[in-house]
Parts: structure tokens; sequence; C-alpha cells
């Protein structure tokens, strides 16, 4: 290993480049700082729950069972319903109600998707508000 020296002269050139390394020290004691200083991100929100037991409902809400079988027929409360315009004025009655009654939407588990959004869609653009789907475990694989 060797080192070039260049040319013995009587004048030293002058250098042009710039040493760095204190640069980068004190980038580092800056980025240090400023990562102890940021406060701890937490990913939860704090709520304030309530304690206790809520009062139970005065009125028990009545309950309309909103049957889809597999051939994509709609059943209101066991009664059939023939064509769309049908069930939408059902659906019409029931959101006019002053206490809307709980919708409990039970599709089989071979019902094409597009009856149940269908119904769905009609039940959210009408204005029913209290609708569920009962009876999921039939969609789980065994």
């Amino acid at each position: 290993m060797s080192m070039s020296l260049g040319k013995p002269s009587a004048d030293p050139e002058v250098m042009v480049e710039m040493n760095t390394t204190p640069l980068i020290d004190v980038m580092l004691v800056l980025l240090v700082m400023l990562i102890i200083t940021l406060p701890i991100q937490l990913h939860s929100v704090n709520l304030n729950m309530p304690i206790g037991n809520p009062p139970p409902p005065l009125i028990k809400p009545e309950v309309v069972k909103l049957d889809i079988d597999a051939a994509g027929a709609i059943y209101w409360n066991g009664e059939v319903v023939p064509d769309r315009q049908a069930l939408e004025d059902h659906i019409r009655r029931a959101a006019s109600m002053a206490v809307q009654p709980e919708v409990h939407l039970r599709p089989d588990k071979s019902a094409k998707y597009a009856v149940v959004a269908g119904v769905m869609a009609s039940a959210q653009r009408l204005g029913l508000t209290k609708i569920g789907i009962v009876g999921s475990e039939q969609f789980i694989n065994d």
C-alpha cells in the first residue's frame, strides 16, 4: 500500500473539499433530540364509557321478520311479498310509524346476493333505520 503525495512543491495547494463529519455529528444529535422529545403515539381512543347497566326499554319494539328464500322469494312476517312495489309499501308503512319496528332480515344461505342487497337498499332509501341480519351462523363453513 502506498500513498500518493503528489509533486513536492514549495507552495501548498488549497483544499476545496469540505469536511462533513462535524455536520453529520450535529445532524445525528439533533435527530436523537427530536426522537426523544416526541410524545409517544397511542393507537387507541380513550372513551368514557358509562358505568352500570342501562335501564330496560319501557316498550318492547315490534319485530318484523323479513325472510328471503333460496329462490329469491321475499316473506314479510311469513306472508309472501309478490313484487318489489309491495315490499316497498311494507317498508314505507314501517318507516312512517312513530316507533319503527326492528326488521330482522333472514336470508337463506343460497339466496342471491342481488336480492338481499336490493332489499337492504330499499330499506335504507325509504328511511328504515332498525334493520339487522339474523341467522348469520349458517354462513360459517363447517
